[in-house]
């Protein structure tokens, strides 16, 4: 049994002529008329009107702008995946590279904003790599428990830093696989 042709295809029984009619009719999209098939083929609007008729246009070109629109998502999902996939890599080697700054990083030379600003940061990216609202996340206006830095003795800089380095460490590898 042969297959039947999708709708926006020669349907059995078209002519060569009425298929050429339907084909411009269905390629104009959304401005699509009988008239512009008419004026376009140099054929009378009553012969063009006939095969609309016959043919179910109509019919056939929304089953056409159906699938044009399932094909342009799927192709608008598979490319915004694929970004994903890319975006993912890139962030990975940066975070390779950034945790290796952060393990030769003297945190006595940091200011307590260059602190909060870390912290903010990693809070933000692991927020946002759970799919979690950004505008909920936790900033230093709203967050009265982020220590004041400013207070601690080197040591204790040092020490906190240390600390978060490997809590940052520890964070990238339940994202990412294993603790670099």
């Amino acid at each position: 049994m042969a297959e039947r042709p999708e709708a926006w295809e020669r349907q059995p029984g078209e002519s060569a002529a009425a298929w050429e009619a339907f084909a411009c009719y269905r390629d104009l999209g959304l401005s699509r008329s009988i008239s512009k098939v008419a004026d376009t083929l140099r054929k009378a609007r009553t012969l063009v009107e006939r095969w609309s008729t016959n043919h179910q246009w109509v019919i056939r070109v929304e089953a056409f702008d159906r699938e044009q629109d399932r094909l342009w998502r799927a192709e608008r999902h598979q490319a915004s995946r694929e970004v994903a996939r890319r975006h993912a890599r890139l962030a990975t080697a940066a975070q390779s590279k950034i945790i290796v700054q952060l393990q030769q990083l003297d945190p006595s030379r940091l200011s307590p904003a260059d602190v909060i600003r870390w912290l903010e940061v990693t809070i933000r990216l692991e927020r946002q790599a759970y799919g979690m609202d950004l505008a909920e996340a936790v900033t230093t206006s709203d967050s009265p428990d982020l220590p004041d830095v400013s207070e601690l003795s080197d040591e204790e800089r040092r020490a906190r830093m240390e600390q978060l380095r490997r809590e940052l460490e520890s964070r990238i590898g339940t994202l990412g696989g294993e603790p670099r």
